[in-house]
């Protein structure tokens, strides 16, 4: 466990990272990602890190607060906190999440005030967003086990061994249990970037997704460029957002799409889960959607803004992976998109578009661009969908079949 810890964090800071001489980071991280986060800081500043600065929170304290807090503690994300997260990033200061998933986490707080608060925050932090969509900082996340989670992925577990073994799983997902983690991640970079290319080189006008429950069209925006494996930063550093990652993801047109969708996993979002659930989209707008279990979350996620109703991501996944030949649901985005083709209701990434960050935001909308206040990537893929591009002359590519890859 100790030796894997430390090459997690060797990864986390030289691959996921890649902490140069005179960067600063902010670690987010609850109780659960502490001894990472000293290894993480540690060898941050071994590489030269100028500062390390630590963002704390407890998931009890986060649910004391919906649960018996006045509304005062509801009324304003305070000016400051999106100040002074500004001015970190303008002082050269990059962001790691060490998240601790809680799926269930405010599942006895109110809907509602949940709904409310987070618009809140998101409004407040509106002006900061651009710095991670746009990879004007590097950011990582990556993921630690809690108690919680534990109980959630291995119910029938004692607690120990649960952890014991989402451990291992998390080191096999993310390549730490190979000999060495830093090559098998430049072999991997190596691969996604295959797909990229190739996909770019075809250059599709749409997606075609069709299984149970999914006929969906979905057209690119005109000059889309897919991503895989590793971004590059605004100041020209390699990094990888997501630790780990699987995925070649693109822009779609926010007003393009057309069908209905089927998700193929459980989400996990603000702390509550939403299963079995589905939407309709008419020229790009979800116009009706249903869900067995948390459908209220799924509406109010919907009402977030317009914008929330339209898709900002579409990525494809092959179903043999790490992560997915661990054959388990870990009812946590971060590993489950990873396993799985998904989709992002919300904003889309300025680096999927050509020239994006030359155009204003309403010049990239009307080329299709969606904006938002969130990003949420829920999980459609699995061995019973197939995925086929179609290029303008009407030439249809299978991309994904039997959840493999075709090309």
């Amino acid at each position: 466990m100790e030796k894997n810890l430390e090459k997690y964090a060797d990864l986390i800071v030289n691959t996921g990272l890649n902490i140069q001489p005179k960067d600063s980071l902010m670690i987010r991280f609850t109780v659960d990602g502490l001894p990472l986060a000293r290894l993480v800081s540690k060898k941050a500043y071994e590489k030269g890190a100028k500062d390390v600065e630590l963002m704390f929170s407890d998931d009890q304290m986060t649910l004391d607060r919906y649960l018996h807090g006045g509304e005062a503690a509801f009324e304003r994300f305070p000016d400051y906190k999106v100040e002074y997260m500004e001015k970190l990033y303008q002082d050269n200061t990059h962001v790691l999440a060490l998240v601790a998933p809680n799926p269930d986490l405010l599942k006895p707080a109110d809907p509602k005030r949940i709904a409310d608060w987070s618009k809140i925050v998101s409004i407040a932090n509106k002006p900061n967003q651009k710095y991670t969509m746009q990879n004007i900082v590097k950011w990582t996340i990556a993921a630690v086990p809690s108690d919680a989670w534990v109980e959630a992925v291995f119910p029938d577990l004692p607690i120990e061994q649960g952890r014991d073994k989402l451990w291992q799983a998390v080191f096999d997902a993310t390549r730490v249990s190979t000999d060495d983690p830093l090559k098998a991640w430049e072999e991997h970079d190596t691969a996604l970037k295959a797909h990229e290319t190739f996909l770019n080189e075809a250059n599709f006008e749409k997606l075609l997704f069709q299984g149970p429950g999914t006929d969906l069209e979905v057209h690119l925006v005109e000059d889309h460029h897919w991503m895989g494996g590793s971004s590059v930063h605004s100041g020209g550093d390699r990094f990888f957002p997501n630790i780990p990652t699987e995925e070649v993801f693109s822009m779609p047109h926010a007003d393009k799409v057309n069908g209905t969708l089927k998700a193929t996993m459980p989400l996990s979002v603000r702390g509550q889960l939403i299963d079995d659930f589905h939407f309709t989209f008419q020229d790009g707008k979800v116009v009706d959607f249903d869900a067995a279990v948390g459908k209220q979350i799924l509406q109010d996620l919907l009402d977030t803004d317009d914008g929330a109703r339209y898709l900002g991501e579409v990525a494809l996944v092959a179903d043999n992976s790490p992560i997915s030949n661990t054959g388990i649901l870990f009812k946590n985005t971060l590993f489950d998109e990873n396993a799985s083709c998904h989709f992002a209701l919300g904003a889309s990434y300025a680096e999927n578009l050509k020239d994006s960050r030359d155009r204003s935001e309403d010049e990239n909308r009307a080329l299709g661009a969606n904006q938002s206040l969130i990003h949420v990537d829920f999980m459609v893929g699995g061995p019973d969908v197939t995925v086929t591009g179609v290029k303008q002359d009407g030439e249809q590519v299978v991309l994904l079949q039997d959840g493999e890859w075709r090309i």
